[in-house]
């Protein structure tokens, strides 16, 4: 019913900058918040930063001042703007989406990407 797409993921060297986009469509009445996870080899999924359809931006305390998250409304697009990246940033980024479905009342669901891999290294 619904998807979420993930790109812009890649090498990058320390230091360096890179936007990931997510992409939902589907069977959506409105989106009420986005947000984008990373999961690191062997940890758990974590979040990095969220933002509410009106704009409300939440950070995790280490990429704050490093990550800036957007959204596109017309678009149903979320970006995350990674500069001065760390190795530490290295993992597989993962979009979620808390979606109205169309046909499901005012009903809240969670739709997940499929992750992109972002690769801090020199």
């Amino acid at each position: 019913q619904v998807q979420l797409v993930e790109s812009g993921g890649g090498l990058v060297q320390p230091g360096g900058s890179l936007r990931v986009s997510c992409a939902a469509s589907g069977s959506i009445s409105s989106i009420d918040l986005m947000g984008w996870y990373r999961q690191a080899p062997g940890k758990q999924r974590d979040l990095d930063a969220t933002i509410t359809s009106g704009g409300i931006t939440n950070y995790k305390n280490s990429v704050k001042g490093r990550f800036t998250i957007s959204m596109d409304n017309a678009k149903n697009t979320v970006y995350l703007q990674m500069n001065s990246v760390e190795p530490e940033d290295t993992a597989v980024y993962y979009c979620k989406a808390i979606v109205v479905v169309l046909g499901r009342g005012l009903a809240k669901f969670a739709y997940w990407g499929q992750g992109t891999q972002v690769t801090v290294s020199s």
